[in-house]
């Protein structure tokens, strides 16, 4: 028996050599020139796909061991990395157009159960309660525990109108919480605005999509039309992020020409760039293709805050360390998620990909985001959000800072200002970005009137105390 698995084994490092050659990446290929494969873990490999095949109680088909080798090869790197099936692939591209089918949540993977980072607004999850923090340990009557963040995703969406019951667990909470929540299509609307009072304007960015720009502009050609803009608050807060040359155009827009908007590096040549505010840099094939070209000049200049949170991650960070570190706005907030990594999607040519973190990305300053978040100029809590924040230093498997060698590990440092009492989770109802009840909003309005900024009373009643 033991020849026969050996024998089986050497013919299958052959096949695991074919597969390595047939996806021809250039990188793997360099690398693999400078290095002679790792013969002994290819074989110990091979033995045990011989083992299974021989000995496992039922019949399992090659592509479904290969398919879990892979996954399972991505998703012991980092958070963010990941094996998409066709289907996956498939909703991948549909969502960065701004509409897809599901519940909508930004998620990541914690201790084998499903974590929520940011419900998106307007959507069913965000509308049944579900907060950032919360921890998904159900999916109807399937726990969570031993999925795939993959497997759980595909779970969540589904054709609009069916339901699928959530089983929560949230801090503070003694029991776990249960909410059915039925599908639909996600639409995102990735840019609102309004003026919150003659000569203040308020714009939200929520994701950042392939027609973001062309929305912001719109939104900000409306909003100077209704009169001359003394201020301008940009609100990324539980923005989860989006597409790269969508975060360097909305930097753009606000940004001096050729201003150095984002840098990235990684191992391989290609993941060594510079963004500069320039149309070559976020996506404009042609100078007459400018998304940016009929932004009113007066927003280069208009006094800005941008609002950040917990919940601002990747792309909205690109924005707000931009625009801070150019000093072209002052951000308000609290600590932002820490997800300075780039993601690139590498099709295999079966209508599948594989989502690889291939670079980490660094502020016009050279900063590292990653696993530390970008800390507000001005520290202001928002009293609704009493929810325990996961944010990427949280995450198993995080990469680190690749700055900072001994804390990039750790969780970043939280901001100074105290953090208000926990109220129970059942009394706290969310406040609408942009409502007259938005105290980070209203703190960010007295800012650019030249007032003073307050705290939430508890915060200021516990700083008072210290």
């Amino acid at each position: 028996m033991h020849s026969k698995l050996r024998n089986i084994g050497l013919i299958l490092l052959g096949a695991v050599a074919g597969v390595l050659v047939s996806l021809n990446f250039q990188a793997v290929a360099e690398r693999a020139a400078r290095a002679p494969l790792p013969v002994e873990e290819l074989r110990a490999f091979t033995e045990v796909f011989g083992a299974i095949k021989t000995n496992y109680v039922e019949t399992v088909e090659d592509k479904k061991l290969i398919t879990e080798a892979i996954n399972g090869m991505l998703s012991g790197l980092d958070p963010h990395s990941a094996y998409l099936d066709a289907e996956a692939f498939r909703e991948l591209q549909v969502g960065t157009q701004g509409q897809f089918g599901g519940l909508g949540i930004e998620v990541g993977m914690e201790d084998g159960f499903v974590k929520v980072i940011s419900p998106i607004e307007d959507t069913p999850a965000f509308r049944a309660g579900v907060k950032p923090g919360d921890l998904i340990v159900k999916l109807d009557d399937t726990p969570v525990k031993g999925m795939t963040l993959n497997d759980a995703v595909k779970r969540m969406r589904g054709k609009p109108g069916t339901q699928i019951t959530l089983t929560i667990s949230r801090k503070g909470e003694a029991a776990p919480i249960v909410v059915t929540l039925t599908r639909a299509v996600i639409r995102v609307q990735s840019v609102k605005s309004k003026l919150i009072e003659p000569g203040y304007a308020w714009v939200r960015v929520s994701q950042f999509q392939e027609a973001t720009a062309d929305n912001l502009v719109r939104h900000l050609e409306g909003l100077f039309k209704q009169g001359p803009v003394k201020g301008l608050v940009l609100d990324l807060r539980n923005d989860p992020g989006g597409l790269l040359h969508g975060a360097v155009a909305i930097s753009s827009a606000f940004l001096k020409p050729k201003s150095l908007v984002v840098s990235t590096d990684g191992r391989i040549e290609e993941a060594k760039r510079k963004f500069f505010a320039s149309p070559d840099d976020y996506g404009a094939r042609a100078a007459r293709n400018d998304v940016l070209k009929s932004l009113p000049a007066a927003a280069k200049t208009v006094p800005m805050v941008v609002l950040v949170n917990g919940g601002s991650a990747s792309a909205s960070e690109i924005v707000a360390g931009a625009l801070q570190d150019h000093k072209r706005a002052v951000v308000i907030g609290t600590q932002t998620f820490g997800k300075g990594s780039v993601q690139t999607i590498m099709p295999l040519g079966n209508n599948t990909a594989i989502k690889l973190t291939t670079a980490r990305y660094y502020t016009p300053s050279g900063r590292s985001i990653q696993a530390k978040g970008i800390t507000p100029d001005i520290v202001v809590e928002d009293p609704a959000d009493v929810q325990a924040r996961v944010r990427e230093a949280d995450l198993q498997r995080h990469l680190g800072n690749g700055q900072d060698k001994e804390d990039e590990k750790k969780p970043a440092a939280a901001p100074r200002a105290a953090k208000p009492a926990p109220a129970p989770a059942a009394t706290t109802k969310p406040v609408e970005m942009g409502s007259k009840d938005d105290f980070q909003l209203a703190q960010a309005i007295a800012y650019l009137k030249g007032e003073p900024v307050k705290q939430p009373p508890s915060v200021a009643q516990t700083q008072k105390q210290n």
